[in-house]
């Protein structure tokens, strides 16, 4: 595949996830034929939404777009995946911590907002902290699949979880109760809503133990902002087969939903090579592994087995992050430092 490159410069930080803008409002108020959502990493996310758009002209633009999350201002960061539903972009969290642990609640969030509100003036971003609910209801849901998922080591338990838990109990927080010492740290990077309203959540980590990316359908994901008793619940982990390069682990990076029904992906190493990341120190061998662009439909077996299949190899890139399909035409987004690269094929 042949990819033009597209760079901006967008607050001074790259770019996760891609989702194309839906609403003729927001498009024709910014004089354009086309655009996408990112969201920058680390922030809050009232500071991290970005628009990447293609004006009338076809020349490519970059607009930060102003918003506010009300009381939860500054109380969230590291937004990873974008999805449409009924009218509203839903942000979530990676519910990860740093690359050296432990587990941070800020990054255990999911913020929605009106795409035609971003039109005019400061985009209202409601927000909802799960305190590790999230984190309960998928692991559980790993727990009772018929999935073997990849021990996470012991370096890896010890800074995630045993921590998590040690840091909550000495400052007396409630979700503390909401972890456990056997549980598998979640680094969510790639979320689609299915037509039925549930969520599809690809997890860069953990993967299974024979390398294969996990993703876990949630329910009541869009119920959870009208009734804060509420909370979204796992209906199942399933794992993508026959697209994990041989001897490697492979991660969700990006899932978008497909004209035909089915879902396209972006998979790839489980976190980044020469950031000091703990899960490549007790996983080497999830690190050196170049981005894949796959495609399945969410139709499992009695053994939570999806059979997926590539649709390109997106080497020498190890860092895509996001991938839309508009018109025909493929665009990726991948993570640098200091700019956001789109690339078009």
């Amino acid at each position: 595949m042949t990819l033009r490159l597209v760079e901006f410069l967008v607050a001074g930080n790259e770019a996760s996830d891609l989702l194309p803008v839906r609403s003729p409002a927001l498009l024709r108020a910014h004089g354009a034929r086309r655009g996408f959502w990112t969201v920058l990493d680390e922030g809050p996310v009232e500071h991290c939404l970005a628009l990447l758009l293609e004006r009338d002209d076809g020349e490519w633009v970059a607009h930060h777009v102003p918003a506010d999350a009300g009381p939860e201002n500054g109380r969230t960061e590291d937004g990873e995946a974008l999805a449409h539903h009924d009218g509203w972009v839903y942000v979530f969290g990676s519910h990860f911590g740093s690359k050296g642990g432990p587990l941070r609640p800020r990054r255990a969030f999911v913020a929605r907002f009106r795409e035609d509100d971003a039109a005019t003036g400061t985009l209202a971003v409601h927000v909802v902290r799960n305190r590790f609910r999230l984190h309960r209801a998928v692991n559980d849901a790993l727990a009772a699949a018929p999935l073997v998922p990849l021990p996470p080591g012991e370096r890896v338990r010890q800074r995630f979880i045993v921590e998590t838990v040690a840091r909550g109990t000495a400052r007396a927080k409630s979700w503390v109760t909401r972890l456990t010492e056997d549980d598998l740290p979640l680094n969510v990077e790639a979320a689609a809503f299915t037509p039925d309203g549930t969520v599809l959540l690809g997890l860069r980590f953990p993967v299974t133990a024979d390398g294969e990316p996990i993703y876990v359908e949630l329910a009541g994901v869009a119920e959870m902002f009208d009734d804060a008793a509420r909370w979204p619940r796992a209906l199942g982990a399933y794992a993508l087969t026959g697209v994990t390069p041989a001897g490697a682990l492979a991660g969700f990076r990006a899932i978008t939903p497909t004209d035909d029904g089915g879902y396209a992906a972006v998979i790839g190493s489980i976190d980044a090579l020469g950031k000091g990341s703990v899960l490549l120190d007790d996983h080497p061998h999830g690190g050196d592994v170049t981005s894949r662009h796959v495609r399945f439909r969410h139709a499992a077996g009695a053994d939570a087995r999806v059979a997926a299949e590539p649709v390109a190899e997106l080497a020498p890139f190890h860092h895509v992050e996001g991938l839309a399909e508009v018109a025909g035409r493929w665009y990726f987004v991948t993570d640098e430092d200091h700019r956001v690269a789109l690339w078009i094929g």
